[in-house]
C-alpha cells in the first residue's frame, strides 16, 4: 500500500500566467499575483533546480501586506521552455532578469522590490551590483555567493564551458537539506517542475558571478536584506557572511539564523514564521507606508 503523502506545507494561490518573449527569442513563464488597489510591486526570483509556484506562500504573504507580486521561471527552470539548466550566453540569467524587472517596472510609479533566493538571490545580487537594475530594495535569501565546490571542479567547469557548454549533467542537490520540514522535499520530489540538471556554462556562472559580488560588495548602494541559513548543506554559508561583513551596515542588514537549513522561508514553524516576521519588520522600516496594511 503506497504511503500517504503529506501535505505540502507551500500554499497559495497559483498566480495569473502568462509569458514574455525576450529579444533573442527565448519566452519565459511568468506568474503573476496582482493587486489592484496598490502602486507597489515585488519581483521574486527562484533558486536553482525549482520554479516561481515554489514561492506562492511569499506571494500571498506580499499580497497581504500591501503588494503587488510577480515571479518567473528562469531560462532552464520550470516551465520556461528550453533544454534544463542551459544557458546560451553565460550572462542569460542577469539579462532575463533585466528584461523581466524592466516590464514590470513599467507599471508602477516606483521601482519594485526584488527578492531572489540561493542562486536567484546571486541572479539578483549580480545584477544589482552590475548596474542592471535598480529595485528600491532587496532582499536575498541564502543567496549562492560560494558554492564550496573544489577549485578543481571549478576548472573543469570553466574547461568544460568552453568546449561542451550545454552537457546536461546531474548536480546532485541534497534535497533533504532544504528544510527541517520533511514535506517540503516530499513536495520536491514528486513536482514535475523541480530537476536537478546543470550544465557547465551555468556552473560557471555560479562559479564567476558570486566572486564578483564579493569583490564589488562595498560599491551596494541599494537597502537591503540578507538573511542565510546558518546550517546550510546547499551552498557555502560563509559567501553570505563574507558578503555581510565586506557592505556598509548602513545599506545592508543582514543576520546568519544558526540552525536553520537553505529554504529558511520553507523552514519548520515556529522558525518560518519568525522569518517572515523579520522580512515585516524591515519591510515596514524601508517602506512605512505599507506599514500596518495588513488583510486579511
Amino acid at each position: 500500500m503506497q504511503a500517504k503523502l503529506r501535505a505540502d506545507p507551500l500554499c497559495g494561490p497559483q498566480g495569473h500566467f502568462d509569458q514574455l518573449r525576450l529579444a533573442d527569442g527565448q519566452v519565459l513563464f511568468r506568474r503573476h499575483w496582482p493587486r489592484q488597489d496598490v502602486n507597489r510591486g515585488a519581483l521574486l526570483v527562484h533558486g536553482f533546480g525549482e520554479h516561481s509556484g515554489r514561492y506562492r506562500h511569499v506571494a500571498t504573504w506580499l499580497n497581504a501586506r500591501g503588494w503587488d507580486a510577480l515571479g518567473y521561471d528562469q531560462r532552464g527552470h520550470g516551465r520556461t521552455p528550453g533544454q534544463r539548466g542551459a544557458l546560451r550566453h553565460a550572462d542569460d540569467l542577469i539579462e532575463d532578469l533585466a528584461a523581466v524587472y524592466a516590464d514590470y517596472a513599467a507599471r508602477f510609479a516606483a521601482p519594485p522590490l526584488l527578492f531572489g533566493h540561493s542562486m536567484g538571490g546571486l541572479v539578483a545580487a549580480r545584477a544589482v551590483l552590475g548596474g542592471l537594475v535598480a529595485p528600491s530594495a532587496l532582499v536575498l535569501s541564502s543567496p549562492a555567493l560560494r558554492t564550496g565546490e573544489s577549485d578543481f571542479m571549478q576548472h573543469l567547469a570553466g574547461t568544460l564551458a568552453r568546449v561542451l557548454p550545454n552537457l546536461p549533467l546531474r548536480k546532485g542537490l541534497k534535497r533533504e537539506f532544504l528544510s527541517h520540514d520533511e514535506r517540503v522535499e516530499e513536495a520536491c520530489d514528486r513536482d514535475p517542475y523541480c530537476d536537478n540538471c546543470i550544465t557547465p556554462r551555468l556552473a560557471e556562472f555560479f562559479f564567476q558571478a558570486g566572486p564578483y559580488c564579493l569583490a564589488v560588495a562595498g560599491n551596494l548602494a541599494v537597502p537591503t536584506l540578507l538573511l542565510a541559513a546558518g546550517d546550510d548543506h546547499v551552498v557555502d554559508a560563509s559567501g553570505s557572511r563574507d558578503f555581510i561583513d565586506a557592505t556598509s551596515a548602513q545599506v545592508l542588514d543582514g543576520e546568519i539564523l544558526d540552525g536553520l537549513y537553505h529554504e529558511i522561508f520553507n523552514e519548520i514553524q515556529p522558525a518560518r514564521s519568525r522569518v517572515f516576521a523579520q522580512l515585516g519588520a524591515w519591510l515596514d522600516e524601508q517602506f512605512p507606508d505599507t506599514a500596518g496594511q495588513v488583510t486579511a
